[in-house]
């Protein structure tokens, strides 16, 4: 009876060992997966900020050249 019992245990122990190991692999994977989301969504919020503030500043520049090209053909007149 022991024979049989010492086997049989050792199999299920096992066996349930590989099955808690397959388990954490798969969370693993996931929370890679979630962490990947993660960064491209910061990335793409960080992108369309950098770009607002891009054309922000490009708009300011040109309304300041114009302002500056009429201050000079106010001058030349």
């Amino acid at each position: 009876m022991i024979k049989i019992l010492v086997p049989a245990t050792m199999v299920l122990a096992l066996s349930s060992t590989g099955l808690a190991q397959k388990k954490d692999i798969e969370d693993a994977g996931q929370e890679s997966k979630e962490a990947a989301k993660s960064t491209g969504r910061a990335a793409k919020k960080a992108a369309k900020k950098t770009g607002h503030a891009v054309k922000k500043g490009t708009h300011k520049a040109a309304k300041k050249t114009r302002e500056g090209a009429e201050k000079l053909e106010d001058k030349t007149r």
